[in-house]
Protein backbone atom coordinates (compact mmCIF):
# COMPACT_ATOMS: atom_id res chain seq x y z
CA UNK A 1 0.00 0.00 0.00
CA UNK A 2 1.50 2.85 -0.88
CA UNK A 3 1.03 6.34 1.46
CA UNK A 4 -0.64 8.97 -0.18
CA UNK A 5 0.74 12.40 0.71
CA UNK A 6 -1.37 15.42 1.47
CA UNK A 7 -0.70 19.46 1.98
CA UNK A 8 -3.17 20.73 4.52
CA UNK A 9 -5.55 22.63 4.75
CA UNK A 10 -7.91 19.99 2.55
CA UNK A 11 -10.58 21.11 0.45
CA UNK A 12 -13.25 18.77 -0.27
CA UNK A 13 -12.61 17.20 -3.11
CA UNK A 14 -9.54 15.99 -1.91
CA UNK A 15 -11.12 14.84 1.27
CA UNK A 16 -14.27 13.10 -1.04
CA UNK A 17 -11.41 11.59 -2.80
CA UNK A 18 -9.92 9.69 0.44
CA UNK A 19 -11.20 6.24 1.61
CA UNK A 20 -11.09 4.26 4.83
CA UNK A 21 -7.63 2.39 5.36
CA UNK A 22 -5.30 5.01 3.11
CA UNK A 23 -2.36 5.60 4.63
CA UNK A 24 -1.71 9.18 4.22
CA UNK A 25 1.23 11.30 5.17
CA UNK A 26 -0.13 15.50 6.63
CA UNK A 27 1.94 18.22 5.69
CA UNK A 28 1.00 22.06 6.68
CA UNK A 29 -1.10 23.49 9.33
CA UNK A 30 -3.47 21.76 12.11
CA UNK A 31 -5.60 22.71 15.03
CA UNK A 32 -5.74 21.05 18.11
CA UNK A 33 -8.38 20.95 20.82
CA UNK A 34 -9.98 18.74 23.35
CA UNK A 35 -13.53 18.52 24.77
CA UNK A 36 -12.91 21.32 26.66
CA UNK A 37 -11.74 23.43 23.84
CA UNK A 38 -14.30 22.43 21.52
CA UNK A 39 -17.09 23.14 24.24
CA UNK A 40 -15.74 27.22 24.33
CA UNK A 41 -15.96 27.11 20.18
CA UNK A 42 -19.89 25.65 20.30
CA UNK A 43 -20.73 28.61 23.15
CA UNK A 44 -19.30 31.10 20.54
CA UNK A 45 -21.27 29.51 17.52
CA UNK A 46 -24.26 29.40 19.70
CA UNK A 47 -23.83 33.26 20.12
CA UNK A 48 -23.13 34.27 16.81
CA UNK A 49 -19.26 35.08 17.73
CA UNK A 50 -16.17 34.45 16.01
CA UNK A 51 -14.26 32.09 16.10
CA UNK A 52 -10.22 32.65 17.41
CA UNK A 53 -9.54 29.46 14.80
CA UNK A 54 -10.38 29.27 10.60
CA UNK A 55 -12.51 25.83 10.11
CA UNK A 56 -13.22 26.16 6.58
CA UNK A 57 -10.55 23.74 4.92
CA UNK A 58 -9.23 22.65 8.41
CA UNK A 59 -8.16 20.04 10.40
CA UNK A 60 -8.19 19.76 14.22
CA UNK A 61 -5.92 16.88 16.05
CA UNK A 62 -7.88 15.41 19.29
CA UNK A 63 -4.15 16.13 21.50
CA UNK A 64 -3.00 17.67 24.90
CA UNK A 65 0.78 17.94 23.66
CA UNK A 66 3.16 17.54 26.49
CA UNK A 67 5.49 20.34 27.35
CA UNK A 68 8.62 20.93 25.16
CA UNK A 69 12.10 19.95 25.84
CA UNK A 70 14.49 22.12 24.28
CA UNK A 71 15.25 22.28 20.94
CA UNK A 72 11.60 20.62 19.95
CA UNK A 73 8.41 22.31 19.33
CA UNK A 74 6.37 19.83 21.65
CA UNK A 75 6.62 17.17 23.76
CA UNK A 76 4.87 13.80 23.91
CA UNK A 77 1.76 14.41 21.34
CA UNK A 78 -0.13 11.54 20.90
CA UNK A 79 -3.96 11.24 20.16
CA UNK A 80 -6.79 11.32 22.63
CA UNK A 81 -9.87 9.45 22.55
CA UNK A 82 -12.36 11.21 19.94
CA UNK A 83 -16.01 10.45 21.10
CA UNK A 84 -15.80 12.92 24.13
CA UNK A 85 -15.93 15.62 21.11
CA UNK A 86 -19.10 14.01 19.01
CA UNK A 87 -21.52 16.20 20.81
CA UNK A 88 -19.74 19.19 19.37
CA UNK A 89 -18.40 17.78 16.04
CA UNK A 90 -21.19 18.48 13.63
CA UNK A 91 -21.70 21.61 14.04
CA UNK A 92 -17.87 22.39 13.38
CA UNK A 93 -18.78 20.32 10.39
CA UNK A 94 -21.13 22.37 9.21
CA UNK A 95 -18.97 25.26 9.22
CA UNK A 96 -16.28 23.52 7.04
CA UNK A 97 -13.73 21.70 9.27
CA UNK A 98 -12.41 19.02 6.45
CA UNK A 99 -10.76 16.31 8.92
CA UNK A 100 -10.52 15.56 12.26
CA UNK A 101 -7.41 12.99 13.75
CA UNK A 102 -7.56 11.04 16.87
CA UNK A 103 -8.42 7.47 18.03
CA UNK A 104 -11.41 5.27 18.39
CA UNK A 105 -15.04 5.32 17.44
CA UNK A 106 -16.91 8.25 16.32
CA UNK A 107 -20.83 8.23 16.69
CA UNK A 108 -23.43 8.17 13.91
CA UNK A 109 -24.22 11.67 14.14
CA UNK A 110 -20.25 12.55 13.61
CA UNK A 111 -20.38 9.93 10.35
CA UNK A 112 -23.54 11.50 9.00
CA UNK A 113 -22.45 15.01 9.37
CA UNK A 114 -19.19 13.55 7.81
CA UNK A 115 -20.98 12.10 4.73
CA UNK A 116 -23.03 15.60 4.31
CA UNK A 117 -20.37 17.64 4.45
CA UNK A 118 -17.31 15.95 2.80
CA UNK A 119 -14.94 15.35 5.99
CA UNK A 120 -12.60 12.85 6.90
CA UNK A 121 -11.73 11.15 9.97
CA UNK A 122 -8.03 10.16 10.51
CA UNK A 123 -6.31 7.69 12.79
CA UNK A 124 -3.16 8.63 14.69
CA UNK A 125 -1.35 5.54 16.83
CA UNK A 126 -2.36 6.08 20.66
CA UNK A 127 0.99 4.62 21.75
CA UNK A 128 3.28 6.79 19.33
CA UNK A 129 2.98 9.69 20.72
CA UNK A 130 6.76 11.05 20.70
CA UNK A 131 7.19 9.44 16.98
CA UNK A 132 3.84 11.59 16.21
CA UNK A 133 5.79 15.14 17.76
CA UNK A 134 8.71 14.42 15.59
CA UNK A 135 6.68 15.45 13.15
CA UNK A 136 5.26 18.85 14.68
CA UNK A 137 7.96 21.41 13.62
CA UNK A 138 6.18 24.10 15.04
CA UNK A 139 3.45 24.82 18.05
CA UNK A 140 1.70 28.59 18.50
CA UNK A 141 -1.12 28.57 21.42
CA UNK A 142 -3.74 30.27 19.26
CA UNK A 143 -6.27 30.49 22.38
CA UNK A 144 -7.62 29.31 25.45
CA UNK A 145 -4.51 29.48 27.36
CA UNK A 146 -6.17 29.25 30.58
CA UNK A 147 -6.46 25.45 29.45
CA UNK A 148 -3.01 24.06 29.66
CA UNK A 149 -2.11 21.65 26.86
CA UNK A 150 -5.44 21.89 26.06
CA UNK A 151 -5.41 25.51 24.69
CA UNK A 152 -5.84 25.39 20.95
CA UNK A 153 -2.65 25.36 19.41
CA UNK A 154 -1.74 25.79 15.72
CA UNK A 155 0.79 23.39 14.63
CA UNK A 156 2.93 23.34 11.79
CA UNK A 157 3.10 19.22 10.38
CA UNK A 158 5.31 17.52 7.99
CA UNK A 159 4.97 14.11 7.24
CA UNK A 160 2.36 13.47 10.20
CA UNK A 161 1.87 9.38 9.76
CA UNK A 162 -2.12 8.38 9.66
CA UNK A 163 -4.62 6.07 8.41
CA UNK A 164 -8.21 7.14 7.34
CA UNK A 165 -10.26 5.85 9.56
CA UNK A 166 -13.74 6.68 8.26
CA UNK A 167 -14.19 8.56 4.71
CA UNK A 168 -16.46 10.72 3.58
CA UNK A 169 -18.99 8.07 2.18
CA UNK A 170 -19.28 6.34 6.00
CA UNK A 171 -16.89 3.37 5.54
CA UNK A 172 -15.40 2.38 8.80
CA UNK A 173 -12.44 0.90 9.24
CA UNK A 174 -13.34 0.48 13.31
CA UNK A 175 -16.02 -2.03 11.25
CA UNK A 176 -14.44 -3.43 7.74
CA UNK A 177 -10.94 -4.12 9.52
CA UNK A 178 -11.85 -6.95 12.17
CA UNK A 179 -14.15 -8.81 9.10
CA UNK A 180 -11.07 -8.78 7.02
CA UNK A 181 -8.84 -9.82 9.59
CA UNK A 182 -11.60 -12.36 10.30
CA UNK A 183 -12.60 -13.79 7.10
CA UNK A 184 -8.35 -14.06 6.18
CA UNK A 185 -8.64 -16.53 9.20
CA UNK A 186 -5.88 -14.20 10.66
Amino acid sequence: MSTIHLTLPLDEKTARSLRAADAVSLSGAIYTGRDAAHKRLIELIDKGEPLPIPLDGETIYYVGPAPASPGHAVGSAGPTTSYRMDPYTPKLLALGLRGMIGKGLRGPAVVEAMKEHGAVYFGAVGGAAALIARSIQESTVIAYPDLGAEAIHRFVIKDFPAIVVIDSLGNNLYETGPKLYKEAGL
